[in-house]
């Protein structure tokens, strides 16, 4: 499980040092794809195999799921960090989430987050406030 907010900057390359203790798990291999909320979900290369597997359950006479479906594979990237752990984010995403120089990366159960960090303190904020306010009975 990954847990946490992590403060980054991407280099001139594009590339990002992955948080310490993200590493380990991610060592073996990731795979970047499109996030909702405009951010890039990590996936460890296990993880995302996993889900790719819920995913081709999804029914394929459905629009929004065969768009979700494209969108996403189509936008994967895989990807293998350095020995410094650093990884280079393909500049498709980085359009995508509109990254620029600072980087939140937030732990996210069974992948990470890569968010801008201006466009995660806007987001941040509202989410806390509206988490701030739920009862939870929603939670079964």
């Amino acid at each position: 499980m990954f847990l946490g907010e992590h403060q980054h900057t991407l280099d001139v390359k594009g590339r990002v040092i992955l948080p310490a203790r993200f590493r380990e798990r991610l060592s073996s291999g990731l795979v970047f794809v499109p996030g909702q909320d405009r951010c890039i979900d990590v996936y460890p290369l296990t993880a995302f195999e996993k889900r790719v597997e819920q995913l081709r359950a999804l029914p394929r006479e459905d629009q929004d799921a065969r768009s979700y479906l494209r969108v996403l594979l189509a936008g994967a990237h895989e990807e293998k960090p350095d020995s410094q752990g650093r990884v280079t984010v393909p500049p498709r995403l980085r359009s995508y989430a509109q990254l620029d120089k600072d980087l939140t990366i937030n732990g996210a159960d069974e992948k990470i987050e890569i968010w801008d960090r201006e466009a995660w303190e806007s987001y941040r904020g509202p989410a806390e406030d509206a988490f701030a306010n739920l009862d939870g009975s929603f939670v079964q």
